[in-house]
């Protein structure tokens, strides 16, 4: 039986010439990540490993981006901690406040993932690379400690599912609306331990930010990872980015996959991922009018520069409604930088926006946007649980840039196209 993209990768990576679904393997990592949060349990075992050192300080990346700017003295102790041990063991890949970004957008700017690569991370959104035809997955902290002592990994290797698309989105739909559609067909479990591979001509028609923003949420399916094929798109992004060549993997004709999807991008609506589940979904049509007290747009989700462009012209020459606060996170600093450039931030303050430095801060209910009980907030971010954004009174949805923004002029949430009409 031929294999699955994913699948190839891991037997390449374990120095096998197949594997199966279910098998147990050892691989060998060519990146390990870990942020403010996650990290520093990694460092505390990392000892236990009886390592003096990393097995290569080029493949280690460590980035304090969850409470940084650091919020209090618990989150500072947790920054100096990677600081530190960052120091003390040459990392050549750590990014401080003035460099760091999001650290799924800022590992993929900097070329320190490419096609080919296998990647952990422990941060569960580490799936994100996928849309560069690497495997990646995110693993917990001891996993993270035994790769940055060890250089491996062990896996189970997961069966897949296929996504085949056609077509093109209509106007104001993007990767977001088709990862959330995907999300509330199938369920939060109904990619478990997964891949989660996406093929057809319409990828074609996905840009690598649709795409980094799918990879990004099959976690939320239950995914083990979300990957898509290394075409022209792919080949264009790592020229301009990875220090490396790439390594293509395809999937074989006769591959095994356990369901097969064809979605067509032209009938995917505008959805919104109502409280408490991603795959709480409904299309822009189905929605309501529910009244909004927050907007957040970025992440890293939707954090990158197109993102930012498609809200900036909803925006432009328009105000965000009084009884709503808009909330601007661009996912690094040269996304910052390139959105100020373009006058962006022009568009963004003069509607009324907030716009911060990089931090994942609002997401998990960090700092920089908490929520009051009882208060709602439309966000482009990628988890709407009890309590994510703040109080476990208070309400996250889920939804993309152009809706985000739309919703924040209207102050409930709102479809583009009607918003842009009036």
């Amino acid at each position: 039986m031929g294999m699955t993209m994913t699948q190839k990768i891991l037997a390449h990576h374990a120095n096998m010439e197949s594997v199966r679904p279910g098998q147990l393997i050892m691989a060998d990592l060519d990146m390990v990540l870990g942020n403010d949060i996650t990290a520093p349990v990694a460092i505390n075992e990392f000892p236990k490993f009886g390592k003096q050192t990393v097995f290569d300080k080029d493949k280690v990346a460590l980035v304090p981006d969850h409470f940084s700017p650091n919020k209090d003295i618990k989150a500072a102790e947790q920054c100096k901690c990677l600081r530190d041990f960052a120091n003390d063991h040459e990392i050549t890949n750590y990014f401080d406040v003035g460099q760091m970004g999001i650290e799924h957008a800022l590992l993929p700017e900097k070329g320190l993932v490419g096609a080919g690569d296998l990647v952990i991370g422990a941060d569960s959104h580490t799936c994100t690379y996928g849309a560069l035809g690497a495997f990646s997955t995110g693993v917990g902290s001891t996993d993270m400690a035994c790769g940055m002592a060890t250089g491996q990994a062990w896996f189970k290797v997961p069966s897949a599912l296929k996504f085949n698309l056609k077509g093109k989105f209509n106007r104001y739909v993007s990767g977001k609306d088709l990862i959330l559609h995907i999300i509330g067909m199938i369920g939060v479990d109904g990619a478990l331990y997964q891949s989660m591979e996406f093929t057809g001509e319409g990828v074609a028609n996905l840009t690598i930010d649709d795409r980094f923003t799918v990879a990004n949420m099959a976690i939320e399916a239950g995914a083990k990872n979300g990957i898509f094929p290394v075409d022209d798109i792919t080949l264009a992004y790592l020229k301009e980015h990875c220090r490396k060549e790439p390594v293509i993997y395809t999937a074989d004709d006769d591959a095994h996959y356990e369901t097969v999807f064809d979605i067509d991008l032209s009938t995917i609506k505008s959805t919104v991922s109502f409280p408490h589940l991603p795959s709480n979904t409904r299309t822009i049509d189905e929605v309501g009018e529910v009244r909004i007290d927050q907007v957040v747009i970025g992440s890293c989700t939707n954090g990158h520069i197109s993102d930012l462009r498609e809200a900036a012209a909803i925006l432009k020459g328009k105000r965000v409604a009084k009884h709503v606060r808009a909330l601007i996170f661009p996912a690094t600093q040269k996304i910052w930088k390139q959105a100020m450039n373009e006058g962006l931030f022009d568009i963004f303050v003069d509607s009324g926006c907030a716009v911060s430095t990089p931090t994942c801060g609002p997401c998990l209910g960090g700092h920089m946007g908490i929520l009051a009980a009882g208060e709602r907030a439309v966000s482009t971010t990628n988890r709407n649980f009890v309590g994510r954004m703040g109080h476990v009174k208070s309400e996250v949805y889920l939804a993309s840039p152009a809706v985000a923004a739309a919703s924040a002029i209207a102050g409930y949430i709102a479809d583009p196209n009607k918003v842009m009409e009036a």
